[in-house]
């Protein structure tokens, strides 16, 4: 055990995954000039450990590893110890997760596992998990540690020249091209995705064929979009509202969604979503509750409406801070265990329910069959309530009625267990996908509390992270810390345009536009087109990457050049349309090469194809809610819908333009670049929409 008298450089941080290591007897140091200029001082490489505090694995190298004192004194002997939090540093973890993978040819991950040239930061070795002696394959770390440390002094011209090699295939990695003109972009790229989703989807239990199974929010959503997608045949828009309906229904009746608490777990370690990897991610419930509004308003399932009103209650009650920030994760682990806090014994849930209870129940949560979790039950949806009450010859109301008591029940008794670790550092990228998602749950239910609950967080990160014109990432404890990434100017964009679209709030227009110029400011690349990950006044990394593609969050540039496209049409501010025309032509070769790869630049390729329809509401604040409900009660992807007050003071570009005809609520609706006269019936408003299609 690590001796609680011995701390290393981690104790001032306030990240929790550093704090979790600041009592090792590694001598660790956070990423910084001081840890830099001592390697680069005593010669010695850079044991770069990069993980996050919900990582269950991370959990397991720190105990087996980093706690041990003969591992430990190895690693202060040989090499300089940086402990990184990947989600305060994406920009580290994005560079060493590319190079693990070109120097391994294996899968990235975490816990990673980097040793760096101490002179110029190039990784030479690296893996992800290392137990402590060799087993399954894998080297033992302490073992390793000692074989590393030897061929660093024995073979620094061998390492330099891999070195040279590595930078050369990181320059490589960016495919951006000038020499596209606009009338090459076109709609192949649309279809390909969607043929591409299609052959890799799993038609029995939906989502992508194999295991662990994620979510996939970018390639959902994309299915999605397809169902009014002008580029397909109807045949292709079928194919694609069958897949994302079977996905999402799956989802929520299976394991990795909480079915007593609502919220999504990081992913499935089956095929059929029944067990998950017990970590609950922000960015993850964040997208996953934009994507169900939209399929609420598509179908309308009972289970998706279920989906929005759990899962946002649980935002709220376990992820937004006092303050209005949302929290970023939860553990996989609690007492030491992974799942101990969601799994059941039958005698735990028969001493709970009553006598005729617990067979429905049993029944409905797969009790009545084997364990299915390391001898005890993790629930899931084993039939639908629908089946349930064909079966045993139950009205649906009396079946959801005892279900739902029942789940009270088991859910009251859960609040009592000891509870999986919170991180509650607040990561301003991160907020944003939930405001996002909490703005359109609330628009989808006409639920005033989430969309408060959005303008909460919203306000908490302008307050706190938002400083003299830029943002900043993570907020803990009064702290906020490191520059931001393109994702956070991104996301929090994305997230003020659904926010407004929800409801009109004096102040977050011109707060949208004072990102958008950020953005174009210091990150944007005008010359070749794009935006680096980076800001232009960002500490020099080994390589300055530009993010095309989707990966558990979507591609920052894919969600910026979306955002910019929509607020240009909005304003009619070309410099937007054109940073995003410029992006979409700087990313063209990558989307032909992998489009499914690229769902959020697709977005903005289909608007840029297929310009969105714009939809104003002008008109007394008491008057417009009915009109809003018409233009956002339906599922129309490619529709953009503000409702502004008669006295709106906070009005930019062309927006100035549109105004109330006296005290009646006056619509104005253009598509593509034709504007429809000013509408002051609602008969005729509606009438109007539905000849334009969605």
């Amino acid at each position: 055990m690590p001796n609680p008298s011995v701390k290393n450089h981690l104790q001032g941080e306030t990240s929790p995954y550093l704090l979790q290591h600041a009592d090792n007897p590694v001598d660790w140091y956070p990423w910084s000039e001081e840890a830099l200029a001592r390697a680069h001082r005593e010669n010695k490489p850079i044991v770069l450990s990069i993980g996050y505090s919900a990582c269950h694995w991370c959990h397991v190298m720190a105990h087996e590893s980093f706690e041990s004192p003969e591992i430990a004194a190895a690693m202060n002997e040989h090499f300089i110890n940086i402990k990184v939090d990947r989600e305060e540093r994406p920009d580290l973890d994005q560079i060493y997760q590319l190079a693990q993978q070109m120097l391994t040819g294996r899968p990235g991950g975490w816990p990673l596992t980097m040793f760096l040239e101490p002179e110029n930061q190039v990784p030479f070795f690296g893996g992800t998990y290392f137990p402590p002696e060799g087993r399954h394959g894998l080297p033992g770390f302490k073992d390793l540690l000692e074989r590393i440390a030897e061929f660093f002094h024995a073979h620094r011209e061998e390492i330099q020249s891999q070195n040279s090699r590595l930078l050369a295939a990181f320059e490589e990695l960016d495919t951006r091209t000038s020499a596209v003109e606009p009338e090459m972009l076109g709609p192949a790229p649309l279809k390909a995705a969607q043929q591409q989703l299609a052959q890799s989807f799993d038609p029995r239990y939906g989502g992508f064929k194999g295991a662990p199974k994620f979510p996939n929010p970018s390639s959902i959503e994309r299915c999605l979009r397809d169902v009014r997608g002008e580029h397909l045949s109807a045949e292709a828009r079928q194919k694609a509202l069958d897949l994302a309906r079977l996905t999402l229904e799956q989802m929520a009746q299976g394991g990795i969604y909480d079915q007593l608490g609502g919220g999504f777990c990081r992913y499935a370690v089956d095929s059929q979503w029944r067990i998950p990897h017990f970590e609950k991610m922000l960015y993850d419930n964040g997208q996953l509750l934009a994507l169900y509004a939209d399929a609420y308003e598509l179908w309308g399932s009972e289970r998706c409406r279920r989906v929005l009103e759990e899962t946002g209650h649980w935002a709220i009650r376990e992820m937004q801070s006092p303050e209005g920030g949302y929290y970023s994760s939860l553990d996989a682990d609690s007492e030491g265990r992974e799942g101990k806090f969601y799994v059941w014994t039958r005698e735990q849930v028969q001493a709970l329910l009553e006598e005729d209870e617990y067979p429905l129940v049993a029944r409905y949560f797969g009790l009545d069959q084997p364990a299915n979790f390391e001898g005890h039950w993790h629930l899931y949806g084993a039939i639908t309530p629908e089946a349930l009450a064909q079966e045993l010859n139950l009205s649906p109301r009396i079946l959801e009625e005892t279900l739902a008591t029942a789940k009270q029940k088991l859910f009251a008794a859960r609040e009592e267990r000891i509870r999986p670790g919170r991180d509650d550092k607040i990561l301003t990228s991160w907020n944003g996908l939930m405001i996002k998602g909490m703005a359109a749950a609330g628009q989808a239910l006409a639920e005033p509390a989430f969309i408060a609950s959005a303008e909460r967080a919203l306000d908490f990160v302008r307050g706190h992270l938002w400083r003299e014109g830029r943002l900043l990432v993570s907020y803990k404890d009064g702290r906020v810390q490191h520059p931001g990434y393109l994702d956070d100017y991104a996301f929090l964009l994305d997230a003020l345009l659904a926010l407004l679209q929800a409801r009109w709030r004096e102040g977050d227009l011109a707060f949208a536009v004072e990102l958008a110029e950020a953005a174009l400011a210091h990150f944007e690349d005008p010359a070749q087109g794009g935006f680096y990950f980076t800001a232009d006044d960002h500490e020099t990394l080994i390589h300055r990457p530009v993010p095309l593609m989707d990966n558990a969050t979507p591609a920052g540039n894919g969600v910026l050049a979306w955002s910019l496209q929509r607020l240009g049409h909005l304003l009619g501010e070309m410099r937007y349309l054109k940073a995003a025309e410029r992006t979409l032509k700087a990313s063209w070769a990558s989307i032909q090469h992998t489009p499914h790869a690229h769902c959020s630049l697709l977005k903005t390729l289909e608007e840029w194809l297929y310009p969105p329809q714009m939809v104003i509401l002008r008109g007394p604040e008491e008057n417009l809610g009915s009109w809003r409900a018409i233009a956002t009660g339906e599922y129309a992807p490619r529709r953009v819908s503000l409702a502004i007050p008669k006295g709106a003071r906070d009005l930019w570009g062309q927006l100035e333009e549109y105004r109330p005809e006296g005290d009646r609520v006056t619509a104005y609706v253009c598509s593509g670049h034709t504007c429809s006269p000013p509408l002051t019936q609602q008969e005729a408003f509606k009438a109007h929409l539905a000849d334009q299609g969605r």
